[in-house]
């Protein structure tokens, strides 16, 4: 018999607001989705995952291309939308259209053969193991790469023979919407992607009905958890990309140079808010007075303004709120005797800087101390966190200090500490004398507080998938 539905919160809940964080005003207000909408939409993807999943794997892929074909074909207008609505660069949003662009390609390309069933030798009979689609997956997603993180989800589950239910965060309620144009556009057919346009408050509902099979999150440690615990009340598959305070160890045989200035372009990517944004920089004794004076001139150094003008280098954060925290987080450190040592403030409005947006200067604090919260709490924006070790394995314990596991990134030419931290530094992901970073080929994801399953990559497309044994009597022919 089908699944039958549960009961959906008959509310609207609040409305949905884009409000443009250079500037502080509101670009556009949603009304959530009433429970007649949010049932009929579940419906439509019901239906639509029954065809879906018998859907030749090839015409799934043209979907993908499709899409990937929409977003080159409009990615300044794509790009323009990301910035005005979460403020990042112009120039770094143009980016993660093409990223997506890329992304999409080469699941379309790659999902055949990592989907393909695979024979297994077995003693008197034939086996196999099969890639089966699970059906409707609700992902919950951020605003900080609002793009990124729906497709890294969506490329590899679609191309599984999934459907996707996207409940986004409310102030890029635009990109939402388009992201469901695209795949439409892309000739998708109707219900393979949906925009669940829902407050927070309806979210508990669409998890537990039985129609949705599976959940995936991106986001706070907070939000995770309770997504977790309703996913788990209900014995539903959930896959969790949480917060992250990566640590950057530079050790003496680094090549400084270089360290320094990706330890800046880590920090402040996306204006600092990504979670796999360098945020600890744990630094040898041996090298830490050049690179602090080095990190700290160019950190100082970095144009703050208006995204859309190529010179600006460091955007506004996505909310006021998002600012507030930053600020308290500072605060608090000051005052407990941290060093600021750039930063530290708002700063002042000027030809290429709005005084209603939401704006932070770039920031080193030194003498960082237990009781701090930005010792324990991750520090969503441009403010880097120094601390001085004196072997690189005082180092490694600085690093897996913390509650968190996503990222992080080592710089040393030694072979023996390469393969100390590769082993073990407590994260999803080692970079060595490279930048933390996400593609499609590599697994995605954390351990700790930082989430478990993967995504991209043959992981993170067979996170949503059933992975079916078969067995048959008598030995193949």
């Amino acid at each position: 018999m089908p699944p039958t539905a549960t009961a959906l919160p008959s509310s609207f809940g609040p409305p949905l607001v884009s409000v443009n964080p250079a500037t502080g005003q509101t670009i556009e207000t949603f009304t959530a989705l009433s429970a007649g909408a949010v049932e009929a939409r579940l419906a439509t993807a019901t239906t639509a995952a029954r065809a879906w999943a018998t859907t030749p794997i090839g015409d799934r892929g043209r979907v993908l291309v499709g899409v990937a074909d929409l977003f080159e074909a409009e990615l300044p207008d794509i790009a323009n939308l990301l910035t005005t609505e979460m403020g990042k660069p112009f120039a770094q949003a143009k980016a993660e259209v093409a990223k997506c662009a890329a992304a999409c390609r080469w699941f379309a390309e790659h999902a055949p053969a990592l989907l393909a069933t695979r024979p297994v030798a077995v003693d008197g009979a034939t086996a196999a193991v099969a890639f089966q689609p699970v059906g409707p997956v609700l992902a919950v997603m951020p605003w900080n790469f609002p793009l990124w993180q729906v497709i890294r989800f969506a490329a590899p589950a679609v191309m599984a023979g999934n459907v996707g239910l996207l409940k986004h965060a409310p102030n890029v309620s635009r990109t939402a919407l388009l992201l469901e144009d695209l795949f439409r556009r892309a000739g998708a057919p109707t219900g393979v992607f949906q925009a669940l346009l829902i407050g927070v408050d309806q979210v508990p509902a669409v998890i537990a009905d039985p129609r949705v099979r599976a959940v995936t999150l991106t986001g706070s440690v907070g939000a995770g958890r309770a997504v977790a615990a309703q996913a788990g009340a209900v014995g539903k598959k959930v896959v969790l990309e949480l917060g992250g305070s990566d640590p950057f160890v530079v050790l003496p045989s680094a090549n400084l140079d270089r360290a320094i200035a990706v330890a800046v372009q880590a920090r402040i990517q996306n204006n600092g808010q990504s979670c796999i944004a360098a945020k600890r920089f744990i630094v040898h004794d041996a090298v830490a007075d050049r690179f602090t004076e080095g990190f700290v001139a160019a950190m100082e150094a970095l144009q703050v303004g208006d995204p859309f003008d190529p010179a600006t280098e460091v955007g506004p954060l996505v909310t006021v709120a998002a600012r507030a925290t930053i600020e308290a987080q500072v605060d608090d450190a000051r005052a407990q005797g941290a060093a600021i040592l750039c930063g530290g403030g708002r700063p002042e409005a000027s030809a290429t800087l709005d005084a209603g947006g939401f704006y932070y200067r770039p920031t080193v604090i030194t003498g960082i101390g237990e009781g701090m919260r930005v010792a324990t709490e991750e520090v969503f924006g441009p403010v880097a966190l120094l601390f001085r070790v004196a072997s690189a394995r005082e180092a490694l314990d600085v690093a897996n200090g913390t509650e968190f596991g996503l990222g992080s990134s080592v710089w040393t030419e030694d072979r023996d500490e390469q393969r100390l931290f590769t082993e073990q530094l407590e994260a999803g992901q080692v970079f060595v004398n490279g930048m933390t970073a996400s593609m499609p080929q590599l697994p995605f994801g954390g351990v700790k507080s930082s989430g478990h399953g993967r995504e991209l990559s043959s992981y993170g497309i067979h996170e949503f998938c059933n992975v079916k044994t078969v067995w048959t009597a008598g030995a193949p022919a």
